[in-house]
């Protein structure tokens, strides 16, 4: 169920954000990507775990750097760590003990993390960027 409605949830918001616009800017998935990877840190919180505080806000300190790097230089690098993100959430309960994480979290953040990696995948190579100055680009603007 929770890939079920993962899919279904990332799916119409990716395109509500291309809909409405809020895609246009080159903060918008890299700021998704700091989102979801903060989850992890708060289910910690929630449960009172010192342990897996550290560790979750370890890995989430990975994926930041990715966000940012990707938002200075290459979003393909956002694409990447939106779908590393996902592969995470496949092994999560294997690597930190985190208390606070609810069973049906894994699958369904999986599920939202690939289809929003796939969607900004398409948005880079669909359309392009000396055409369409309002759509994400892979490189910087000058």
């Amino acid at each position: 169920m929770g890939y079920v409605v993962g899919i279904g949830l990332a799916l119409p918001v990716s395109l509500m954000a291309r809909w409405v616009g809020f895609d246009r800017d080159r903060a918008s998935y890299p700021t998704v990507l700091v989102v979801v990877a903060s989850y992890y840190v708060l289910f910690a919180v929630m449960s009172d775990s010192p342990e897996a505080i550290l560790a979750d806000s370890i890995v989430m300190s990975t994926f930041v750097l990715v966000a940012g790097a990707g938002f200075r230089f290459n979003l393909w690098l956002v694409v990447a760590g939106l779908a590393a993100h996902g592969v995470l959430d496949l092994v999560h309960g294997r690597l930190v003990r985190n208390p606070g994480v609810p069973a049906w979290w894994p699958p369904f953040c999986l599920a939202y993390d690939v289809v929003a990696a796939g969607f900004l995948a398409w948005l880079l190579t669909r359309f392009d960027p000396a055409r369409h100055r309002s759509v994400p680009t892979p490189t910087i603007r000058a």
